[in-house]
């Protein structure tokens, strides 16, 4: 069903009628439908990848429920794109027919903006995001940006590698924002949760699992990865924590979290849509506790995030849907009904 992950393999060859397979959403709110689309061309800069897994994320799920506006339509979604390099376009270095790299969520970026030049650049004014901005990885083909794909930890196969795409790298970034924090607790336990955990503990931290009211099997799923507890919303964080980051868009937590963190803690917003956040009072926040919210991601922390893969085995829990599922992949993750990540093969 899947690939080993050599870094290089064989050069993959493209059909013969120049067509592929793909999922499309027409618009927000309806459901994808099944295309047989043209290979595209590669473009200078750009490599034309040969797709082997693709991870759903929860942000795909708001882009097509409409929670996030529209960019373009039709649309081919997916940002947790793991596949081979099939042409290279022109300009293109460092890279060679055959190689094993993903693709997330940050397409590319204009380089020039006041963002760019401080070297932040996942708040960059132009930014392009995959399967928003432009097609992703609901295909059998994908077009991307040279500079903005990365080499793979060999060690991963490719349905593990693609949750490390998005889930991982926005996790992590959310994770350096809570600097030293030895208690974290982690609110939503799904596909980046349960490789933050992983990370958090082989860095001798204590996780603190908090689930949906009344989800015992994420919480076993979250015990069995070696968490200190795990609980529901409903009950409180047996410990005063350092930190806490929210997986879960549910803006509800937030002053939940903000009561669960000592004064000086620091509660971190994790996802790029979230429901509002009810009024709260302002003692709950006083005591120079922080909120902070995390908005994308940049190249150095998807070179720092794999450095850091390929030394801490992450073990991506993840259920297969073959790429004409995709509708059936999203009402899973919109369900809750999987621990850990969901993965498209074509």
């Amino acid at each position: 069903m899947h690939e080993h992950p050599a870094s290089v393999a064989a050069v993959p060859v493209l059909p013969a009628d120049g067509m592929m397979a793909a999922m499309v959403l027409e618009a927000p709110g309806h459901l994808l439908r099944p295309a047989r689309l043209p290979i595209p061309t590669p473009g200078p800069g750009q490599v034309l990848l040969h797709v082997s897994a693709c991870g759903v994320c929860r942000t795909d799920l708001h882009i097509v429920d409409g929670e996030l506006p529209a960019h373009r339509r039709p649309l081919v979604p997916g940002h947790e794109i793991v596949g081979r390099v099939a042409r290279l376009g022109a300009d293109v270095h460092g890279l060679v027919p055959g190689q094993r790299v993903g693709v997330g969520w940050l397409g590319g970026t204009c380089g020039s903006c006041q963002y760019c030049a401080r070297g932040t650049e996942n708040l960059c004014d132009h930014a392009r995001f995959t399967g928003y901005d432009q097609d992703g990885g609901y295909a059998e083909y994908a077009v991307a940006d040279a500079r903005f794909v990365f080499p793979l930890p060999e060690q991963y196969y490719d349905i593990q590698a693609a949750p490390l795409l998005c889930a991982g790298l926005i996790g992590y970034r959310a994770y350096a924002m809570c600097g030293d924090a030895r208690r974290i607790g982690l609110y939503g336990f799904g596909a980046a949760a349960h490789l933050l955990a992983q990370v958090a503990l082989a860095q001798e931290r204590d996780v603190y699992a908090v689930t949906r009211p009344g989800d015992t099997h994420s919480q076993a799923f979250a015990r069995e990865l070696g968490v200190q507890w795990a609980g529901g919303s409903d009950a409180a964080v047996p410990v005063e924590l350092d930190a806490a980051i929210l997986f879960a868009p549910a803006g509800e937590l937030v002053p939940q979290a903000l009561r669960a963190v000592r004064k000086g803690g620091v509660v971190v917003c994790a996802g790029i849509h979230m429901s509002d956040i009810p009024s709260f009072p302002y003692a709950w926040l006083w005591g120079e506790r922080s909120l902070r919210s995390v908005a994308n991601l940049t190249r150095a922390d998807g070179d720092a995030f794999f450095a850091l893969a390929a030394h801490i085995p992450l073990h991506t829990r993840a259920t297969v849907f073959p790429l004409a599922q995709a509708n059936e992949a999203l009402a899973a993750l919109r369900a809750g009904a999987f621990d850990g990540a969901a993965v498209l093969v074509p």
